[in-house]
């Protein structure tokens, strides 16, 4: 059965390269991937699978569908395709949807033979607009039992976490005069670095050392030197190791953003954008697809814990279903993500080894899934030890 998906795969070749290079070379902003869309889709039903789009309420988001003998698990493969303003693929997003629609299409090769459904999820907007959250919050999972997916990077990983994260949009509104007469106006900026250093007050007691931060940068502080400024705004990043504890630093930044317009008498706008969950993967899972990767080939390693870690919304997937993000290497280690060298190197000899390696690799875990019930119930007690799932925050 295994290789009858292996096979499936390499007979995908020039397709899902095809389709890696496309998207590549065809670069679409979060929302906006309208091209990428329908080359997967057309790609997808060619194989016979059904394909929902739009999906969620999302015009470039869809869910295509491959049905087994029988009712059974339900395992998503899941697809990104966003690029990045200016930079184009330099997340390699593109090696994402090639590999997924390449794991779907491969694993429903053995699907006659086999009992559940493999279901292949198109994910738009990763890169800051969350297309996995709104999909998490409308039920996009609700019926799914197992979700994977696999991101290029310089190092072959699996285990890696994630961080919550939250971006803050802060406004200050004063009145302007001229600074000949400061007191006669209200001043938004001092407002604004006052919020500043309220921030860096915070950071001790958000105990930084064991994971909470925040950064933030100045948007607008005026408009001439000589007159008073009425506005003032800035953006911030914030971060935690739970979802729970950033909510807790998110009402301390408000009581630090109510102070500082208190401070000057200005008032305040507070913008709290989406909630990006940390990452929790599925250990068990991990290891399944790391000796799949193993027999292909490819040595998998964990994570340096000295190691800094990102956000992504693949997080708020984890905190619904078992799930796995896991990591292939594209290029050397000296390359930085989010590069032109990075999207250079999304579009190399390596990153098609990569597509068609990582489609293999998540089709045949996906396959142990369905297949084995001994497996599914370690992954399922694995998830059940999750902390604040059930929470309802």
């Amino acid at each position: 059965m295994k290789q009858k998906i292996l096979q499936a795969v390499v007979e995908l070749q020039d397709e899902l390269l095809t389709l890696s290079h496309n998207i590549h070379d065809n670069p679409e902003l979060g929302f906006q991937e309208t091209k990428a869309l329908s080359w997967q889709k057309a790609l997808l039903e060619k194989y016979g699978f059904i394909v929902e789009s739009p999906y969620c309420g999302l015009s470039t988001a869809y869910r295509a569908t491959f049905t087994g003998k029988g009712p059974g698990p339900r395992v998503a493969i899941l697809a990104e395709y966003d690029a990045l303003p200016d930079i184009g693929h330099g997340c390699g997003h593109n090696l994402i949807a090639s590999s997924a629609v390449g794991a779907g299409i491969g694993l429903a090769r053995v699907m006659a033979d086999i009992a559940g459904e493999v279901v292949v999820l198109g994910t738009p907007a990763e890169e800051g607009g969350g297309g996995k959250i709104i999909m998490v919050d409308k039920g996009a999972f609700a019926d799914i039992d197992y979700a994977m997916m696999m991101h290029p990077s310089t190092k072959n990983i699996i285990g890696r976490g994630g961080l919550a994260a939250v971006s803050l949009k802060i406004e200050f509104f004063g009145t302007a005069n001229h600074s000949a007469e400061p007191e006669r106006g209200v001043n938004a900026l001092t407002s604004l670095i006052g919020l500043f250093n309220n921030i860096n007050a915070l950071r001790g007691a958000w105990k930084i050392k064991e994971g909470p931060n925040i950064n933030g940068i100045i948007t607008a502080g005026g408009v001439a030197s000589n007159i008073i400024p009425d506005y003032a705004a800035a953006k911030f990043t914030a971060r935690a190791y739970t979802r729970s504890y950033l909510l807790k630093m998110v009402e301390d930044i408000k009581v630090a953003v109510q102070a500082a317009a208190t401070m000057t008498g200005a008032t305040c706008k507070i913008e709290i954008g989406i909630l990006y969950a940390e990452r929790y993967s599925n250990l068990t899972m991990g290891e399944t697809f790391k000796t799949n990767m193993t027999m292909l080939g490819e040595t998998m390693n964990y994570p340096d814990p000295q190691e800094s870690i990102g956000s992504s919304d693949i997080g708020n997937v984890s905190m619904v279903v078992p799930a796995i993000h896991e990591y292939l290497s594209i290029t050397s280690q000296d390359v930085n993500s989010h590069s032109l060298e990075f999207m250079e190197a999304a579009g190399s000899r390596r990153a098609d080894d990569v597509v068609l390696l990582a489609a293999k690799g998540l089709a045949l875990t996906a396959y142990d899934i369905l297949v084995d019930i001994t497996l599914r119930e370690r992954i399922r007690v694995e998830f059940s030890q999750i902390s604040e799932k059930d929470a309802g925050i």
